[in-house]
């Protein structure tokens, strides 16, 4: 390239041509050219992401619904709550490990830091149920209000906090003590929770289409926040360093929301009946898992909030776990029966697993 009043060897001054030598044009030409290479590498290798796709499936077998699920990255494990047992899964072999038996109806799975303590919110049985993570042995239970659904550790005041959808509260137990310490009503039906880790949790009200923000450590609502856009919504992922909260709803959307000040940030079009969400902090990616058998990948970057990608899963396949350490994603399903005639006393109506189809699908882009 040549630009005006500059020679290919050259430039001009005060009518002078001075004249560089061929040795330090060719260096600056070099320069000049890695450093536009290396721009271009840069800015691309940020907004390229290869298409996520179904890297395996791993049949678990057994009977019955499902429900949350999570990764223990540290020991490559992989908790789903299954109906009446949480089946734990050896991520690196597919195989499964055991199971934490003799649950009513089980639903969220929390992992306490090192490790060494386990906690499943049983639904069925009001409890909050608490396991050895290496024997798989349940060593307590913790009286909880109605029907506990989420939970989410909160690692600054070492709380444990079991949200209740049929007494509408939250109850919040020392994690070390393994007892509950106190209740704090809510102003609605909760659904999946998350924090920051710095004392401040998020809860979606499903039907009051809202948000609430509490203080872990004054244990009290400090908002509530309207859901615009949103139906219903269900799962929960943070984005602690952006401020950002993802909430799922009915309807095809996700809300995207200021976790400082509660603004409607954006709500992109999603899947149908998904029921949760998870945030890749690495690359700026949101997820939705959803009940049509479809997985969108938003990308949190960019304006808007595109969807980039709808992965075809497997119907049903409405919940999922990331692992943060390897990027990958795990969501489940089973091969289903007939849908069961309509009832509209039930907000999700589904159709049952055939047993023994019970399924893992693990999906990533690397």
């Amino acid at each position: 390239m040549v630009c005006p009043g500059i020679g290919r060897r050259g430039f001009i001054r005060n009518g002078a041509v001075i004249m560089q030598s061929r040795t330090n044009f060719l260096a600056h030409k070099l320069i000049f050219t890695a450093f536009v290479f290396a721009s271009f590498f840069a800015a691309g290798s940020i907004h390229a992401q290869k298409p996520f796709k179904v890297l395996d499936r791993w049949t678990i077998g057994g009977e019955g619904s499902w429900d949350y699920m999570t990764v223990d990255s540290a020991v490559h494990r992989l908790y789903i709550a299954h109906q009446t047992r949480v089946e734990v899964v050896d991520l690196a072999t597919g195989k499964p490990i055991g199971a934490v038996e003799g649950l009513t109806r089980c639903h969220g799975i929390v992992i306490a830091p090192g490790g060494k303590t386990g906690f499943i919110s049983d639904g069925g049985a009001n409890t909050i149920v608490v396991f050895d993570p290496v024997t798989l042995a349940t060593v307590g239970k913790i009286p909880a209000g109605v029907n506990p659904d989420g939970m989410v550790y909160e690692p600054s005041t070492r709380t444990l906090w079991a949200f209740n959808g049929g007494s509408k509260n939250v109850t919040i137990v020392d994690a070390g003590k393994r007892a509950a310490v106190a209740t704090v009503a809510l102003p609605g039906k909760p659904e999946f929770p998350a924090t920051d880790s710095k004392g401040t949790i998020y809860v979606n009200i499903e039907d009051t289409n809202s948000i609430v923000r509490l203080d872990a450590k004054a244990q009290k609502i400090t908002a509530t926040w309207p859901l615009r856009g949103c139906e219903s919504p269900s799962g929960l992922a943070i984005d602690p360093s952006g401020g950002r909260l993802f909430s799922v709803c009915d309807g095809k959307r996700m809300a995207v929301t200021d976790a400082r000040d509660g603004r409607s940030l954006a709500t992109p079009h999603i899947g149908d009946g998904p029921d949760a969400t998870a945030y890749d902090a690495t690359r700026k990616l949101a997820f939705a898992s959803n009940e049509d058998g479809t997985l969108s990948v938003i990308d949190t970057a960019k304006p808007g909030y595109p969807v980039v990608q709808t992965l075809p899963t497997m119907s049903g396949a409405r919940t999922m776990a990331l692992d943060p350490a390897s990027g990958k994603i795990y969501t489940v399903s089973a091969k289903l029966g007939a849908a069961p005639a309509a009832n509209p006393a039930v907000h999700h109506n589904r159709p049952a697993a055939i047993p023994g189809t019970f399924t893992v699908l693990v999906i990533g882009n690397n």
